[in-house]
């Protein structure tokens, strides 16, 4: 996994299920390997909200809470040293934060909130070398064009809205309702590619 100290490092621990942020890291050519939570983990608690927390405030917090227990599990397991990548994603609709929806009915209103209007996607990136925390947060925005009834519910049928921030997938079946995307397109999927490639640079990281 590279050698310690401060680089260069040849790889990086992605400690994040997501699919697509391992894909787009293939994309960049960066090799990685995952650093997944352990069975007796909640990880799903770490995505909690707390009453009143502003978007940016909560993807932050969320982030830095993903990477300190992606560290722990760096320790407990005893691996080389590389560094650590963390993201999270959240869409949000004024201050209103849409994480992933719970359900059925979750899903549905989700997406009859965000039909015909703007919102945000925030994705915050960390890369942890040693001590050394590295953070970036991209923001873009989103609008939709309306959206019917019927297309909610087939798109629900689709089972594609469940686990993603905002109930949808901008690299899928959703690309049909987006007019205008201003900020990341990569973000929106989940990882910026340009932050996460800085990030990574600083962090020592050879691709």
């Amino acid at each position: 996994m590279g050698r310690p100290g401060a680089g260069p490092f040849e790889s990086v621990y992605l400690a994040s299920q997501s699919p697509r942020r391992a894909q787009l890291l293939d994309q960049l050519g960066v090799r990685h390997e995952l650093l997944l939570a352990d069975i007796d983990e909640d990880a799903e608690a770490l995505e909690a909200e707390r009453h009143g927390e502003l978007p940016a405030a909560y993807v932050e917090r969320v982030t830095r809470a993903k990477l300190a227990a992606a560290r722990r599990r760096l320790r407990a397991r005893a691996l080389p040293e590389a560094p650590i990548l963390v993201a999270d994603t959240t869409v949000a609709l004024g201050r209103r934060i849409l994480g992933k929806p719970a359900d059925v009915d979750h899903a549905r209103a989700m997406l009859s909130s965000l039909a015909g209007r703007t919102h945000r996607v925030l994705t915050a990136v960390a890369v942890a070398i040693g001590r050394r925390t590295l953070f970036s947060l991209n923001v873009s925005r989103v609008q939709f064009a309306a959206i019917s009834a019927a297309e909610i519910e087939a798109y629900i049928a689709s089972r594609e809205p469940f686990g993603k921030a905002g109930a949808y997938a901008i690299q899928g079946r959703a690309a049909a309702w987006t007019l205008r995307i201003e900020g990341s397109y990569t973000g929106i999927m989940g990882l910026p590619l340009h932050d996460t490639a800085q990030l990574l640079r600083q962090a020592g990281v050879s691709f």
